[in-house]
């Protein structure tokens, strides 16, 4: 179902979706190879497009995809979680982000499709200017895909929790992807969302955030 969304709506209410993501709804790969189309006109450093995406509805692949997710989301979980302070709205929607990340933790493998994207080339120990080039050609079209999905009434979340340690070359294993040439950009599940009413999230001022010709 088409939303039929201003651009100002769709960039402002494209949420993380791990609670209402629908894990009962199949989803067509019709319509995810649609949201991909669009996806791919997203500006791509010297037009290079190196990026290859990755979908997997294969049970016993998105069984294994989870539980690497899962062994790597205890370890990040255990760790010590950042401090913003107690007059500040993120702290306060700290424990709602906790549970929710939790819960797609233990539910990533009912989502009906996971998505890899990734690009051409390793990451490991370049310099700022590669490593800046290189993920601007990649998280445009990637947000653009979110965003897509937004107007046909799915959702995902954008989580990198197994890359962490030998997370990403299990995962090149699992899927065949060349681990030694691209570089997995996250792990999205993919579901319809539970309502669409979604609203734009609290964030910080603006005006907090802005520097005009120098700190």
């Amino acid at each position: 179902m088409r939303l039929n969304l201003s651009a100002d709506d769709v960039l402002t209410t494209t949420r993380s979706v791990r609670k209402r993501l629908d894990f009962e709804r199949p989803v067509d790969r019709s319509v995810v190879t649609e949201c991909l189309d669009i996806a791919l006109q997203a500006p791509t450093g010297s037009n290079r497009q190196g990026w290859q995406w990755v979908f997997v509805d294969d049970q016993a692949k998105k069984d294994a995809l989870a539980e690497i997710y899962r062994e790597n989301f205890a370890l990040y979980a255990s760790a010590p979680q950042p401090d913003f302070g107690s007059d500040d709205n993120r702290t306060e929607r700290m424990p709602a982000v906790r549970d929710s990340a939790t819960y797609l933790a233990e539910n990533f493998q009912r989502a009906p499709i996971l998505m890899i994207p990734c690009i051409e080339g390793r990451l490991d120990n370049l310099p700022a200017f590669a490593t800046a080039s290189i993920w601007g050609s990649l998280l445009p079209a990637v947000w653009s895909f979110m965003l897509a999905l937004r107007e046909r009434s799915l959702g995902s979340a954008w989580t990198t929790i197994h890359l962490m340690n030998d997370g990403e070359r299990q995962a090149a294993d699992l899927l065949s992807i060349p681990y030694d040439s691209f570089t997995q950009g996250g792990l999205f599940p993919i579901a319809y969302t539970i309502g669409t009413d979604f609203k734009p999230a609290a964030r910080l001022e603006a005006s907090s955030l802005m520097h005009w010709n120098s700190w």
